[in-house]
């Protein structure tokens, strides 16, 4: 065997959120790994059945390369074939808290980062110039900005799949809003969402931020100005491996922090309510979502994946003894969450 072939190999870019998470929570693993930059078919690798980023290649049980996309089965995945520096809580009750904030940061805060990106102007203009860039910058100039029109022109249509429409733009601005300021508090006295290392949540978390916070300029303004430490935090989470985590360094679930409640009840306000409606329109085969989302009318159109989301956290939840799931819902008492489960 080649050091190539013990390497995982993933295919992605640097303006996806997704491949952003993957690779930073591979960094902190200290799991070996090759990326081949871009979107496009790989030679000699199989075609995924859906083109999403990043693209893991993983060998079957017969040996045969299989593309996987899922980030948070990944990880899970990952954390079955290395049992170093792991990024699930090994305390269940606090592994379920870290999957709620995990999907909370890829499936409501990427509402955000499509929002902001593709909603400015000076956001639409710094996208359409950079995206092609990173992996077709060899071109002429004008064939270059003809790319970049052709993404922005291909994105700005999908705002509506996120739900970023007319009706929901003040609540995902707001909402942003909020998070940063909790956010920034929390990282006042803590390191990372669940303690003094990083869980599944945080890489979800930071992978929505390296854009929001990072590379479109007008939430990159908002977070500058009000939330300093969570702009510095989105900069070192990209590369944690010279932290030595513990399993001391886990918050105890019995007893968190007011911070972490208060993100909580951040997730509980919007992203809660966001998950049932959508679940039942899915269920019933509605048109569209019609809630209402912090006081305001939300529409949008059903998302099958967020009400696979709400299954499988439900699912785990489910798992929990006892114990865990007692721990679970005093933890969650108070935020909204808790609705998730009832």
């Amino acid at each position: 065997m080649t050091a190539q072939d013990s390497l995982i190999t993933l295919s992605g870019v640097p303006g996806s959120p997704y491949t952003r998470k993957m690779l930073a929570l591979l960094r902190f693993r200290r799991i070996p790994y090759r990326l081949i930059l871009g979107s496009r078919e790989i030679p000699g690798f199989p075609k995924p059945k859906v083109s999403l980023l990043p693209t893991f290649y993983f060998a079957d049980e017969t040996g045969t390369i299989q593309p996987v996309t899922d980030s948070t089965p990944i990880i899970r995945r990952l954390e079955t074939q290395f049992s170093d520096r792991s990024a699930r809580p090994s305390d269940p009750a606090l592994a379920l808290i870290d999957a709620l904030l995990e999907d909370y940061g890829d499936e409501w805060l990427t509402k955000a980062m499509f929002h902001y990106r593709w909603h400015f102007a000076d956001d639409i203009a710094r996208a359409s110039a950079i995206l092609p860039a990173w992996t077709r910058g060899r071109m002429p100039d004008a064939d270059l900005k003809e790319a970049g029109t052709d993404i922005a022109n291909r994105q700005i249509p999908r705002l509506r799949y996120v739900g970023s429409n007319e009706k929901t733009w003040s609540v995902i601005e707001a909402s942003y809003v909020r998070y940063i300021d909790a956010m920034e508090a929390h990282l006042r006295v803590h390191a990372f969402l669940l303690g003094a290392r990083p869980g599944a949540g945080d890489f979800g978390i930071y992978g929505q931020l390296t854009q929001l916070a990072l590379f479109d300029p007008t939430s990159m303004a908002l977070t500058i100005e009000r939330a300093p430490r969570v702009f510095a935090w989105t900069g070192a989470v990209e590369d944690l491996t010279g932290l030595e985590p513990t399993e001391a360094d886990w918050f105890d679930p019995a007893a968190l922090p007011s911070t972490l409640t208060a993100l909580l009840a951040e997730v509980g306000r919007v992203y809660a309510p966001l998950l049932l409606a959508n679940a039942k329109a899915v269920q019933d085969k509605a048109e569209q979502v019609e809630t209402t989302i912090d006081g305001q009318p939300w529409v949008q159109q059903p998302f099958p994946y967020q009400a696979k989301c709400l299954m499988w956290l439900r699912q785990e939840y489910g798992a929990l003894d006892a114990g865990a799931r007692a721990k679970v819902d005093a933890a969650l008492k108070g935020t909204g969450c808790e609705v998730l489960f009832a």
